[in-house]
């Protein structure tokens, strides 16, 4: 006769409990279990450390060695000179430097407001059921994956003054011809509408994902109260998209402060400094004038800048957080807040 199979024993747990009613662990068992966790503990390290070196080696070390640099007069060749704060009061007095600034913050101003002005009209239009919608959705967004440099290069050709197909239009219709990117008064200009070409098609893009959040049973219900096209969009549509529209706002803001291929693809800074925005005056500085301590002080004052857009999209998500936490404290269905009375 086949053995009984032994019955299964469960530890009494008012017998595993010490004094004080603590759970005792025997120095055995909690020696066998912490060997598997340090093994583990190791193979992760070992999995990330990869990683986490080229982190420290591409990303720490140059921004710790830059802060120095910003510090010192420093050529990259010969040994460097403390000088303390003179880059930064060198800057402060450049007019180069402040022509610079001038043109990044004319830049922004044109570039942010009309990318998501032009994103959101798009987007409206494109999210209504019409003929071929996914193929202009398409074309739309294909010039902002075209990469900075093809752009510089396919518009240095389309809009040369003598040679280009702009001019050649404008001429046919019996228009003066165009300096454009040769222009200093058209060249800035110009670069924010080759820009807006470009990056607006990511805002579309974002804008559509939104849209598609828009409670239609909201939109349903002022239609049935007789709000028009205008109400919807006013009261409806745009509340929702505020979000959105905050995070747009601010990450074309730091994509216009960090501008820099596309000037260098097509003009260089020129003419006459009109398009030397700062990351361009940074780069010019470090690697052709060679003066790499200036640069990167410069570099700084950027950092510092892109560092407070960075704390204002912070401090925005947060305010825009604590009405969905006061609507959050509420008692489920009576629509008063937690702990108040009717």
């Amino acid at each position: 006769m086949p053995g009984l199979p032994k019955p299964i024993t469960v530890a009494d747990p008012v017998a595993d409990l010490g004094p004080g009613g603590r759970a005792a662990r025997s120095p055995a068992r909690h020696g066998r279990r912490s060997g598997p966790r340090r093994g583990e503990n190791l193979a992760g390290w070992a999995f990330i450390s990869p990683s986490v070196l080229v982190i420290i080696g591409l990303a720490v070390v140059p921004v710790g060695w830059s802060l120095l640099l910003s510090f010192q007069a420093n050529d990259l060749v010969t040994p460097g000179r403390w000088v303390g704060l003179d880059n930064y009061r060198a800057l402060a007095e450049d007019p180069a430097f402040g022509q610079a600034v001038r043109n990044t913050l004319l830049y922004t101003a044109l570039y942010v407001p009309l990318s998501v002005g032009l994103g959101l009209a798009l987007a409206l239009v494109l999210n209504r059921n019409i003929r071929l919608v996914g193929l202009y959705r398409v074309l739309f967004f294909v010039p902002f994956v075209i990469s900075a440099t093809a752009q510089g290069t396919l518009f240095s050709f389309v809009l040369d003054p003598e040679f280009g197909v702009a001019n050649s239009v404008l001429y046919s219709l019996g228009l003066e011809p165009q300096g454009f990117l040769t222009d200093p008064g058209q060249a800035l200009l110009t670069l924010v509408g080759i820009t807006l070409w470009s990056g607006t098609g990511f805002c579309v893009v974002v804008y559509l994902a939104a849209l598609q959040d828009v409670p239609p049973s909201l939109i349903e219900a002022a239609r049935l109260d007789g709000a028009g096209a205008w109400r919807l969009l006013w009261h409806i549509t745009l509340p929702t998209l505020v979000p959105v529209t905050v995070f747009l706002v601010l990450w074309q803001l730091i994509m216009s402060l960090q501008v820099f291929d596309l000037v260098y693809v097509t003009t260089k800074g020129g003419p006459l400094g009109a398009t030397t925005v700062i990351v361009y005056f940074i780069w010019e500085q470090a690697f052709k004038n060679f003066t790499a301590g200036y640069g990167a002080a410069a570099a700084y004052v950027l950092a510092v800048a892109l560092f407070a857009v960075a704390i204002l999209q912070r401090v925005l998500r947060r305010r825009q957080g604590e009405p969905q936490e006061r609507l959050a404290v509420r008692h489920p269905g009576d629509g008063h807040p937690k702990g108040s009375t009717p």
